[in-house]
Parts: structure tokens; sequence; C-alpha cells
């Protein structure tokens, strides 16, 4: 297969949300510790299922979270609470923010190389606000030809109608399509439709110093 187009997927992959935690307290107003703060960040950002900490009333809405703002808010916040955290809006606003959100160490170089390769490039993700600024920030904005957003398009992954969408801005047919995530269950759907998929570890930043890269070099790219 020889790749004309590549989709990269956002959270986990190209960026990782790494909050300030100091100030994060527990029911009690004491800092919340180390242990359970670990917890809470990994009930912020799996990809898929539902997390601990999601009332039982709220159970039926969590599929549609990155399909409406105002929902995402409730629902997160909602899981902040009923993990042990006395102040949610502070990490859910945080959340929102760009400067929360860390570049792995080849994000930079791999869109760069798909980008002097003369490939276009999409980030397709499920997530219910706009993540350019994330982008901007980085100072990578310019290499993404496109962005499909879940909660603007009316589709969440694994549903192929994202990938296809993003294939035909690109303006790539999926056969010579590379999907990049970190998510079998999401990111791997696009295979439906014919993309090839490489999944990299959604690790700490400082563990993954080259996955993107080397997933690009696999497909011929670099």
């Amino acid at each position: 297969m020889t790749v004309h187009g590549v989709l990269f997927d956002f959270s986990g992959t190209l960026f990782r949300f790494e909050p300030v935690l100091d100030a994060l307290t527990g029911h009690d107003g004491e800092p919340l510790a180390g242990d359970a703060q670990a917890e809470v960040m990994r009930r912020m950002t799996a990809p898929v299922g539902q997390p601990g900490g999601l009332p039982e009333q709220l159970r039926d809405a969590w599929g549609r979270r990155d399909l409406d703002p105002p929902l995402h808010r409730e629902l997160y916040r909602a899981v902040l609470r009923g993990s042990g955290v006395g102040n949610p809006g502070y990490l859910y606003e945080q959340l929102l923010s760009a400067e929360a959100w860390r570049p792995f160490p080849d994000t930079a170089a791999a869109l760069r190389t798909v980008a002097a390769a003369g490939i276009p490039t999409a980030v397709i993700s499920n997530i219910a606000w706009d993540i350019r600024p994330v982008f901007e920030l980085a100072g990578v904005a310019e290499h993404v030809k496109e962005f499909v957003l879940s909660y603007a398009e009316g589709a969440v992954k694994p549903d192929p109608r994202l990938f296809e969408t993003a294939c035909h801005r690109i303006g790539i047919a999926p056969a010579e399509v590379l999907m990049i995530g970190d998510s079998r269950a999401a990111d791997g759907a696009a295979a439906e439709i014919g993309c090839a998929v490489a999944l990299v570890e959604p690790l700490p930043v400082e563990q993954r110093p080259h996955a993107l890269l080397d997933a690009l070099a696999e497909h011929g790219i670099g």
C-alpha cells in the first residue's frame, strides 16, 4: 500500500492531557492523594468504556458526550464528583484549555514529515470542543489540512462516517489512507472502510519518544 493521506487521532496519539493537579481537592477540601489523582486522570482520558464514578442515571447519556458540549460538561463533572473530587470545575476547565495538552516528543516532527512528503493530513477526534488552539499553541496547526471533530460532525468513532468524512475532505480514497491512533476499538474501525491502521500506546510523553515517526516509517513515510 502506498500512503497518500494520513489521519491522526488527537488525545493519546498526538497530545496527552497533563493538567496541573496541585490544587485538586477531595470532598473534604484536602489535597487529593497521588494514587487518587492517577485514577481520576485514567477516568478522564479512557477512550472507550464507561468510567467509574458515573452516576447510574447518567449512564445512558455517556455515549453521546462527544456530540453535545453541555452534556459533556455535565457528565465529566459528575464523574469527577463521583471519583472523590471536591472541585470538579478546576480540572474540567483545564481539559478545555490548550495549555493543559502536551505534545508527544515526536508530534511536531511527525506532522512536519507528512507535510514535507506532500501528503494531506486530517485530525479525527471524539471531542466536545474545538482543539485547534492546542495545535496553534504547539506551532503545528499549519501542518493539518482538516479537523474532523465529533461534536461538529454528529458522529463518534467507531462510526465509519467520521473516517469517510476525513478521507473525503483531504481528497484521498480510504485505500490510500493511514489512520494512526491509540485505541483499537475507536481508531481501528478505520479499517472497515479500507484504511491502513497503526496503533501507538497512550503512554506518558516521556515514555513514548518516537512511536509516531516509527509508524510513519513502517508505511514508507519519513
